[in-house]
């Protein structure tokens, strides 16, 4: 762990030689506070939504009408009792497409857009305005986890391990 400012930090998870704004499929995971069951339960392996989860499942859906300028391509994805996992590919588009894209990428801190934190913090943002208004102590965990994913037996075990989530669900 380093320091800043005189504090512990984690280090980034994040690679350092990729622009999280490249063309490429992640896997994503959110997970809600504590892991809190806002989202719903599981019923004979299938996911029953709340009024919240239906939040959740209405504001992916809306992520793909309102960021049409990254091309983003919605793969596989569930809204789990305490979670929340999907395939988000980032399609070629006008900020990941021009010729600077073949530089190293630059990982650093500061304001994010137009790439994959970007994404994450505008869905969790919306979720959480609308999911206060019906439990006013909703909360995300912060951050979310991310793997990208580059090959295609990747991209299927990866969907395959979201679509049968539900049915291996058991909340102890």
């Amino acid at each position: 762990m380093t320091k800043f400012q005189n504090k512990y930090r984690s280090e980034t998870l994040r690679l350092q030689n990729w622009d999280y704004g490249w063309n490429a499929p992640y896997f994503i995971t959110i997970n809600a506070y504590r892991h809190q069951c806002f989202f719903g339960q599981v019923h004979e392996g299938k996911m029953q939504l709340s009024e919240i989860g239906k939040i959740v499942d209405n504001e992916w859906l809306r992520t793909f009408e309102v960021r049409q300028d990254m091309n983003l391509i919605m793969g596989e994805y569930v809204v789990m009792p305490d979670h929340f996992h999907a395939i988000l590919i980032i399609g070629l588009n006008d900020y990941n497409s021009s010729p600077d894209n073949s530089k190293s990428p630059k990982n650093q801190f500061g304001p994010q857009r137009k790439n994959l934190a970007s994404v994450m913090r505008g869905f969790k943002s919306a979720v959480t305005m609308k999911a206060r208004a019906i439990n006013p102590v909703f909360a995300w965990q912060s951050g979310f986890w991310d793997r990208i994913i580059k090959q295609p037996d990747d991209y299927r075990n990866t969907a395959k391990y979201i679509l049968n989530n539900p049915a291996k669900w058991s909340k102890a």
